[in-house]
């Protein structure tokens, strides 16, 4: 029974499907595990993966995603059995890591953890290159970015290595990876997601985790298994409901996005309103000052963060220049500085509800251009300003979701002529859009051109 595959492979095409392969005895979980393995040593140049575990985890014995190999990425609150680095030379493995709340939650889903996905030291780019190694490259094209900082767990649920992967957002780091590599990446609500017991991925709240999917239903199933409950320093919040017709403020006039691009952002406009919504046009410049104030939180936050690393015993010479750069302006920010950032952001937070007063929800595009050559975000400078002005001209609508809190989601609407993908974003207003945001995805995935051009295992049975 174990190795019984009877024509499945077209059925493969996500975590759901799978896992109802090896709920219906149509595939095993150590198939599955092996399927898994195989497609990642085949795709090992991709740089997807960090590190993979020796042997197995124990298969799982229940849970709607009972089977299903997960990797999980090297920055974020732990997995047991999982050593994490960071992307970093100043870290060793640290084996031995109790788990999470999260990691438990998706262990009782049914998952099987048994790798760790690249990531940029410290989460610091928008492209997965850590000094340390591998390179992540674009599963869609090889010589580009697959994104940063969950670009390893995009590059892998893209290359079909597995069907999704978790994934953490602090500043577009679960959406940038997934827009670059034709996936789908909700950023969740603030304190939809437990961060317990150790909250070392707080970041003041900017951060949070989750997963890249390959469809809108794995994020809709995945989302009961991994939220509420959270017992951290916000609270759950409520979700509004799903249905009806919504008034969708569409962002025009950016600046700075490529012309195939923001037409995209129309066309997925004319989606929703074929599907029963109401378009509005909201000027790109009414986000300008929350942009502004989210940029500036943002690299105050890691900075403080960096610098409070070392104080605890992170060997900064270890680290690369541009982590270097970051600790220095921690460890010279003064509290006022600080606290500028976050009064900052919070009143970010109030200009953004204003336009949640006209609009249910927000669409913007997601990525400035098609994912640059590798190479584009480099990390051997010591200039955080410069790295900062390249993320947010590359995906300018990210940041503002993690400082107001705001649930926001990414998905494809079509692909240009290269064939990588066009992406759009949602944006619901704080807290608790999230399963609207899935609901409206789930209707522009519906009507969209997007196939992914590589099948789950790479078609392999």
């Amino acid at each position: 029974m174990e190795d019984l595959v009877t024509d499945i492979a077209p059925a493969l095409s996500d975590a759901r499907s799978l896992a109802a392969a090896i709920a219906g005895g149509r595939l095993s979980q150590a198939k599955a595990m092996r399927l898994a393995r195989g497609r990642a040593a085949e795709m090992a140049d991709l740089g997807a993966s960090c590190w993979l575990a020796e042997t197995d985890p124990a298969e799982a014995e229940a849970g709607p995603f009972a089977g299903v190999p997960l990797l999980v990425k090297d920055l974020g609150g732990p997995f047991d059995g999982i050593p994490m680095r960071a992307g970093s030379a100043a870290l060793a493995r640290m084996k031995g890591l109790s788990g999470s709340d999260l990691s438990a939650r998706f262990r009782a889903a049914g998952f099987r953890p048994f790798g760790a996905t690249t990531v940029p030291e410290f989460g610091l780019s928008l492209s997965s290159e850590p000094a340390i190694g591998p390179t992540c490259r674009n599963p869609l094209d090889p010589t580009r970015i697959a994104g940063g900082s969950s670009g390893g767990s995009a590059a892998a649920v893209a290359a079909g290595i597995v069907p999704l992967a978790h994934a953490t957002d602090a500043g577009g780091s679960i959406r940038v990876p997934a827009a670059c590599c034709g996936l789908v990446g909700l950023k969740p609500s603030r304190g939809a997601i437990p961060g317990g017991p150790s909250f070392g991925n707080h970041l003041g709240g900017i951060a949070t985790e989750f997963a890249v999917t390959r469809s809108i239903g794995d994020a809709q199933a995945l989302w009961p298994c991994v939220t509420g409950a959270a017992r951290g320093p916000y609270p759950d919040p409520s979700q509004l409901p799903e249905g009806g017709s919504l008034t969708i403020g569409l962002i025009t006039d950016a600046r700075g996005i490529d012309p195939v691009r923001a037409e995209a952002v129309a066309t997925a406009a004319e989606m929703l309103q074929a599907a029963g919504h109401q378009i509005i046009d909201i000027p790109a410049a009414e986000l300008t000052l929350i942009r502004r104030a989210s940029a500036r939180a943002f690299g105050r936050i890691v900075s403080v963060n960096l610098a409070a690393l070392v104080a605890s015993g992170l060997d900064a010479a270890k680290t690369e220049p541009l982590t270097q750069g970051f600790i220095e302006a921690g460890q010279t920010m003064t509290a006022t500085e600080l606290w500028t950032a976050l009064d900052g952001a919070t009143k970010a937070a109030h200009q953004l509800w204003a336009l949640f007063d006209r609009a249910d929800i927000l669409l913007t595009p997601m990525l400035a251009t098609a994912p640059p050559p590798l190479g584009a975000f480099p990390t051997d400078h010591r200039d955080p300003p410069t790295q900062l002005e390249r993320m947010d001209a590359f995906a300018p609508f990210a940041a503002l979701a993690n400082f107001t809190g705001a649930p926001a989601l990414t998905l494809p609407v079509g692909a240009d002529d290269a064939g990588l993908p066009l992406p759009v974003q949602l944006i619901a207003p704080p807290m608790g859009g999230d399963l609207r945001l899935l609901a409206l995805g789930a209707q522009l995935e519906a009507a969209n051109a997007w196939t992914h051009p590589i099948p789950l295992f790479g078609g392999q049975t």
